[in-house]
């Protein structure tokens, strides 16, 4: 068989504290998930990470794995040393080492402590699996727990809520529509519930399945950016049933609009002759097509405020639009209109 060289997989040094070796970990999970990672090699080198973090995050392997010395070399023939020989790992997840997710490597030095710990288990649940929670985020973290609750209960709550962006147009805060969501997270898989003890199909032994969700929701009145829409019994399940909630964080943008608070900002582009001269301008509003009259001299950055033209308010009224000249050239013009432009430099010279 192969040596497998643990902490090169890891790339951490020899004398690496477990804070490094857990962040480094969790770098490379997330980096090579086989969901994340679509390469042909991803699914492997995602099950060599995960069998180096077993040995070098657990402080009674690491010791073991260490006494085999530092003089091999990653993938060069390893035969068992004596004290280390006849260790059996075909009551750990199944006949054979490759059915629990681990190498042969592994199984011939570690084969007894996995086995002990699959017969002590048996009242309890080992799971080893990160949370891809909102947009991937992997947090690689080792829990165990005790599934008879009626005790002591679970050490520690697990976060079943699901906690998601959504975007939000000036139109959609007028009128309030039912909207569709597509929702994405990591939760513990309800097969296996993430104990990886054997080879599970649903989570291919990570312990982890993804779930995607097309939920509806109705935009509530006078919903404000950073606020949060819940919608209850929606979020990730646990191994005992308990399910969490989804929270939409509302993110307000428009390409038409500026929000702030009740009040809209919009451009309005004028020629420099308009500016100038002044002017009659047709904009788009939230409630239709108006004209403005844009005075004379009006330089860039001016605003005119238009009442009653903005979000709705609680109280019935409703925020302003302000219309922000901006003086833009055309991208062409014609010889004589820079002739004009180069008689108008003169007189204000």
């Amino acid at each position: 068989m192969k040596y497998k060289d643990y902490y090169e997989i890891l790339g951490v040094s020899r004398d690496a504290n477990q804070q490094t070796i857990k962040s480094a970990y969790r770098k490379l999970a997330r980096k090579f998930h086989p969901d994340v990672n679509k390469s042909p090699d991803a699914q492997a080198k995602f099950k060599d990470i995960n069998e180096a973090y077993e040995v070098l995050g657990d402080d009674n392997k690491r010791k073991r794995y260490d006494q085999l010395g530092s003089s091999w070399q990653q993938g060069a023939d390893f035969n068992v040393p004596p004290g280390f020989e006849g260790f059996n790992f075909s009551n750990f997840g199944g006949s054979n080492a490759s059915a629990g997710g681990f190498s042969d490597f592994f199984s011939a030095i570690f084969g007894d402590i996995m086995s002990q710990q699959a017969q002590s288990q048996r009242g309890r649940t080992y799971t080893n699996f990160g949370d891809f929670s909102q947009f991937g985020d992997f947090s690689g973290q080792r829990a165990y727990s005790k599934t008879n609750t009626s005790s002591q209960g679970r050490k520690k709550e697990e976060n079943l809520d699901i906690v998601q962006n959504v975007h939000l147009s000036v139109d959609d805060l007028i009128k309030c529509p039912k909207k569709s969501v597509i929702v994405s997270a990591y939760q513990q898989c309800q097969v296996c519930h993430g104990s990886k003890q054997g080879f599970c199909s649903n989570c291919s032994g990570t312990g982890l399945e993804k779930v995607t969700k097309s939920l509806t929701f109705q935009v509530p009145k006078f919903v404000k950016e950073g606020q949060k829409i819940r919608l209850k019994g929606e979020g990730k399940k646990d191994a005992y049933g308990k399910v969490g909630d989804v929270y939409l964080v509302v993110n307000i943008s428009d390409e038409n609009y500026e929000v702030c608070e009740y009040n809209l900002v919009k451009d309005v582009e004028l020629l420099p002759y308009e500016a100038v001269l002044g002017c009659e301008k047709h904009i788009i509003t939230p409630n239709g097509n108006i004209k403005i009259k844009i005075p004379k001299m009006t330089s860039t950055g001016k605003k005119l405020r238009l009442k009653d033209l903005g979000l709705p308010k609680k109280d019935g009224s409703k925020g302003y639009l302000e219309a922000r000249v901006k003086i833009v050239v055309p991208n062409e013009l014609s010889k004589e209109a820079i002739e004009l432009y180069e008689n108008l430099k003169k007189i204000n010279s």
